[in-house]
């Protein structure tokens, strides 16, 4: 057979039910894989493969994009028996490209060793991301930088990294534009054999390796996350859809590294039915951002969606959520070799019943493989030296007179009294009751005397919305809320605004603080999560600390952190330019975090 040809090839593997209910998640069985006869099909000749629409079924053909050639028509396989579960069909066409030779010699740049990767002398280790969001193709929240800052820091150290994301049709059509058809197949997905096109799109940046998977009927519309009746199929096809592509591609990673309830079943899909293929052999991470959010459904949609045994869905130890509920992020967490979240504080938070959303015990239980690793910043993106979108850049030596010019700015631009004396308090954070909003709104009028003024940047509750236009209206050039999200404008006030306020009543790591002091803004938080880990509380004797913090969540211990930050501010302006300075010089960056991460791998695959 030619070289460049690949036959057709279709794997399957069988597993009794009940042999895959497991007493302790941590070491499932596995069954063995039926090898089957590869299926011959006649030889095609097609051109150079651009890039397809997405198909919705097996029986559509792609869309005109697609250079015309005739293929046989995908066989639907008979719906398996209730013992059986189909573990992998891949229908992998002859001409389709799956060597790196076939990539046109557009992608944006090559995947090579970084200089910075060779002061380390351990082993290089191969990374699978695996997400619902990444910035800037799609970001709805903090998920979205670290899925786009970490990998980056990962090449730095030696790591060899891709990231996997669904194709969302909201991704901007300039990087759509860029992307590169790398191949496509079939894959079983259904309790009942209903098979789904896999396709898979490829993008080249910095060193990091972006695939997509691509299929309309389940991205080809709205937002990433629209409501569970819709999510929990699309995430379910694409946890499975990861794994399937990652042999697919014959790349098979050290670490699949998984963030969030999106993304929580690929560790059991890679001890159930991925056991015996490749992709088997890699460890598996589940980070946790927000464990509010936990992808629970009815048991029969689960285990119609997942194509998984009734023996794992009804065990309490890994799906089964009340009377007749499935947890996917609970399962997840069963199931994975190491679980992760984005603070050492938030570790040991989520295991008490306030913080924990109903799975405190079953961490409890796992505690044993959680890690807390505090999250950092791209610090060429929030730069204060070199962002042009500020009306004076700045670094440490110059930062209280060119912050006082950016002060000014950010007056004019929102209309607000135009005074050097007055103190600015930014806000720049989702109008919700997780971000302690509720203090805020209770304590606005005490906050704005004749020294201060007030800047809000977010949506979110209409409440919210409602109630800071109403003090905007009341305290006219004091108070400015600007209800909507505008990244510029977001940078503007990090620099223009001499304190950021942050009272959350729970914050997994925050971004915010982070990007605060990287503008030299003191932050004034509560003590929780993330805050609590970065921002060490102002020590007047001392002249120790980096921010003003609170602990118990009240609105009066709220005011009187801002009444500390406002006494500095007014009474000791050269201690307040020396924090400026000290919070300026900390380092947010991913460097001491990508570290922790690539140790975490090192002890997974030594």
């Amino acid at each position: 057979m030619p070289a460049n040809k690949k036959a057709k090839t279709e794997t399957k593997a069988a597993a009794d039910g009940a042999d895959i209910v497991l007493t302790a998640p941590e070491a499932p069985a596995a069954p063995a894989p039926e090898k089957k006869p590869a299926a011959k099909k006649p030889a095609e000749k097609k051109p150079a493969a651009k890039k397809p629409a997405a198909k919705k079924t097996p029986e559509k053909k792609p869309a005109a994009k697609k250079p015309a050639a005739k293929k046989p028509a995908a066989k639907k396989p008979a719906a398996p028996a209730a013992e059986e579960i189909v573990v992998e069909e891949v229908v992998v066409e002859e001409a389709v490209p799956v060597t790196e030779e076939a990539a046109p010699a557009e992608v944006p740049a090559s995947v090579s060793e970084p200089e910075d990767s060779q002061r380390f002398d351990s082993p290089r280790r191969s990374v699978a991301f695996i997400g619902a969001e990444c910035y800037p193709f799609i970001k709805t929240g903090g998920l979205g930088d670290v899925m786009y800052a970490l990998p980056r820091a990962l090449v730095k150290q030696n790591c060899d990294v891709k990231v996997i994301l669904p194709r969302y049709r909201c991704i901007p059509q300039e990087y759509q534009d860029k992307m590169i058809y790398r191949g496509e197949f079939y894959m079983d997905l259904c309790s009942d054999g209903r098979r789904f096109y896999v396709g898979i799109m490829e993008y080249v940046w910095d060193g990091v390796v972006y695939d997509f998977i691509d299929n309309e009927e389940f991205f080809g519309y709205g937002n990433p996350y629209t409501n569970l009746i819709d999510d929990i199929p699309r995430y379910c096809f694409f946890s499975k859809a990861a794994l399937a592509a990652l042999n697919y591609l014959d790349w098979v990673p050290d670490i699949v590294h998984c963030h969030d309830w999106q993304a929580a079943l690929v560790p059991v899909y890679l001890r159930t039915l991925f056991a015996g293929t490749p992709v088997a052999s890699a460890k598996s991470i589940l980070t946790i951002h927000n464990l509010r959010f936990q992808g629970v459904y009815s048991y029969e949609t689960l285990r119609y969606w997942t194509g998984l045994p009734d023996g794992l869905l009804k065990s309490i130890d890994v799906f089964k959520e009340g009377w007749d509920g499935a947890n996917m992020f609970k399962a997840g967490l069963a199931y994975a070799d190491r679980i992760t979240t984005v603070s050492p504080t938030y570790a040991s938070e989520i295991q008490t019943p306030f913080y924990g959303d109903g799975l405190d015990a079953h961490l409890r239980h796992h505690n044993w493989k959680l890690r807390g690793i505090v999250n950092g910043i791209d610090c060429n993106q929030w730069d204060p030296a070199a962002d042009k979108l500020l009306a004076e850049q700045y670094a440490e030596a110059d930062a209280p007179e060119k912050k006082a010019a950016n002060k000014a700015a950010l007056q004019a631009e929102l209309g607000l009294e135009q005074n050097p004396d007055l103190m600015v308090f930014g806000l720049v954070s989702r109008l919700t009751d997780q971000k302690g909003l509720d203090l805020l709104n209770a304590i606005v009028p005490a906050v704005i005397d004749g020294n201060t003024q007030l800047v809000v940047l977010g949506t979110g509750d209409s409440w919210y919305e409602n109630a800071f236009r109403m003090y905007e209206d009341q305290f006219r050039g004091r108070v400015c809320s600007c209800i909507m999200y505008d990244e510029a404008r977001a940078h503007r006030i990090y620099a223009g605004s001499d304190a950021l306020l942050i009272p959350s009543l729970f914050e997994p790591c925050g971004l915010t603080q982070l990007i605060a002091m990287r503008f030299g803004t003191v932050p004034v938080v509560r003590e929780t999560g993330g805050l609590r880990d970065t921002v060490a509380p102002y020590n007047q004797f001392t002249d120790e600390g980096n921010g003003f913090t609170f602990d118990r969540y009240e609105d009066g211990l709220l005011l009187d952190a801002i009444n500390r930050a406002k006494d500095l501010y007014f009474n000791n302006r050269e201690a307040w330019n020396a924090m400026l300075r000290r919070d300026m010089e900390k380092d947010v960056s991913w460097d001491v975090p990508a570290e922790a991460y690539r140790a975490l791998y090192l002890e997974l695959k030594p």
